[in-house]
């Protein structure tokens, strides 16, 4: 058996082990208000560190876990043989000026101790507020200045990646949830990281500690008191319940004997196969049981086509995770540790405010602040009564710049988020829209346009219209225009 991970390039300058030491129970050990000592955190890490498990990914409010691993990194007078941390910053949104991204990115520098920041991913709550493209910019501004060797993102679907990517965004990975029961990241984002050569890394691969032997044949846990776990239970539950669940881990204890592994070395190794993933992420949980060596034995085998076709068997009596990676943060059913984010998401800011419109009872209308609206007299949208009326929308950013100019599927993504933003501001949803129509520069681009239109409209149906336009205005490859009826819910102003 190996006595180190297997290792991988991010990057020319940035190798990292395939097991990667998540540090989110540091934030559990301190919730009651007592931080680790730093020597004793760094000591533990170091342990990890000297056994080849020297990649260590944390964020920004994962307690003192950046403060623990700069202790550690401090130990290296130099970049060479030194530990690989990598850290996440998560910012509520709002406006992403430079001054407020410089200032998150600086505070993980400073608490990490270090000069550049070997990996640092970005995370962000709903795409509906167009800011997050400002916050990669200016992030990717500050890669070129040396501050940071790898950008990243976290929980990122395939239409919002490839958006950043066709802007112009460097982006190394992107971290998303990945298992034998969640196995959305197998679908459209494996073939974007294809394609682009953007890698995963995997988290909850062992779901919490429910892909394991522990759990096989036992009855359906009622109360689980521990708040991580219970995310993957709803996971669980959501792929088809317990019973489903149990063929999963029967088949996957059948594969482990047969190789003489764990359940959760055949979990890991199923996901660590995808060409897309470069890394899984486990807990390292400090001072406490570790693991490693059952770990390594992930790189002692190789699953092979009878594996494979066994688990395919067990996947067959379960439910697909809904939506895309992500989705459990932005859309019901919120498959979270805290089971809803309505009202988390209802606290972000829109970037749009409706308006009463004078001496008309019952109209309101929002802008998106472009110097054109009252120059042409228009608004981006309108209420009223019931219906919602969106103006010809193209993937125009902060009223001056067109996102990803030449990707008309990317433009598509990015417009349907400024018109779900422009109804929402308005009191109503995407599920009230009724009909859109779409403008196209030529015909040839009706598949991209379309299948970024399916993703979001591909249950609710409206009505559609699509019209090859000609030459539409600069480098806008789509315009799109759309109506809502909403029976209740006027904006409160």
């Amino acid at each position: 058996m190996t006595s180190k991970p297997e290792r991988i390039a991010l990057t020319e300058n940035l190798g990292i082990s395939r097991l990667v030491c998540g540090l989110w129970q540091v934030a559990d050990i301190e919730k009651n208000g007592t931080t680790i000592d730093p020597d004793t955190g760094a000591d533990a890490l170091e342990a990890y560190a000297k056994g080849g498990f020297d990649t260590f990914d944390m964020a920004d409010h994962y307690g003192t876990a950046e403060i623990i691993t700069g202790r550690l990194l401090s130990r290296y007078p130099t970049r060479e043989g030194r530990p690989v941390a990598f850290t996440k910053w998560c910012p509520e949104p709002g406006l992403m000026t430079r001054e407020v991204v410089r200032r998150g990115v600086e505070e993980r520098l400073t608490r990490l101790g270090v000069e550049k920041i070997d990996l640092l991913q970005f995370h962000w709550w709903t795409f509906e507020h167009p800011a997050w493209l400002d916050a990669l910019h200016e992030m990717e501004e500050m890669r070129r200045e040396g501050l940071i060797e790898a950008l990243g993102v976290t929980n990122f679907d395939a239409a919002h990646l490839a958006v950043a990517l066709a802007d112009g965004i460097r982006i190394a990975t992107n971290q998303v949830s990945f298992s034998l029961v969640d196995r959305r990241a197998a679908g459209s984002l494996s073939e974007l990281c294809a394609r682009t050569g953007v890698r995963l890394l995997a988290y909850g691969t062992l779901c919490g500690g429910f892909l394991s032997e522990k759990w096989l044949g036992q009855p359906e846990p009622q109360q689980i008191p521990d708040w991580s776990r219970s995310k993957y239970k709803r996971f669980i539950d959501t792929a088809g319940g317990w019973q489903a669940f149990q063929e999963i881990l029967s088949a996957a204890a059948a594969i482990a004997t047969k190789h003489g592994v764990s359940l959760s070395n055949v979990a890991s190794r199923w996901v660590l196969e995808h060409e897309a993933v470069a890394a899984t992420i486990i807990g390292a949980r400090l001072g406490e049981s570790e693991h490693r060596d059952d770990n390594l034995k992930v790189f002692s085998f190789a699953l092979d086509d009878d594996d494979r076709i066994a688990l395919d068997a067990a996947f067959a009596a379960t439910r697909p995770i809904p939506g895309d990676c992500g989705d459990e943060y932005r859309k019901p059913p919120f498959l979270t540790a805290s089971g809803d984010l309505s009202h988390h998401l209802d606290a972000i800011p829109s970037i749009y405010k409706a308006q009463a419109v004078s001496g008309k009872p019952g109209r309101f209308r929002v802008s998106s602040g472009s110097v054109w609206e009252p120059i042409a007299g228009y608004s981006r949208a309108v209420r009223i009564g019931e219906r919602i009326l969106v103006s010809g929308t193209t993937a125009t950013h902060a009223a001056d710049r067109c996102v990803a100019p030449g990707d008309a599927g990317a433009q598509t993504t990015y417009v349907l988020d400024k018109i779900a933003a422009s109804i929402a501001a308005l009191g109503g949803s995407m599920e009230d829209v009724v009909r859109t129509r779409i403008y196209l520069r030529n015909a040839d681009l009706w598949e991209p346009v379309s299948r970024a239109h399916g993703r979001v409209f591909g249950e609710i149906l409206p009505a559609n219209t699509l019209i090859e336009a000609g030459n539409l205005v600069g480098d806008y490859e789509v315009e799109i225009e759309a109506e809502a009826i909403c029976t209740e819910g006027l904006p409160s102003l």
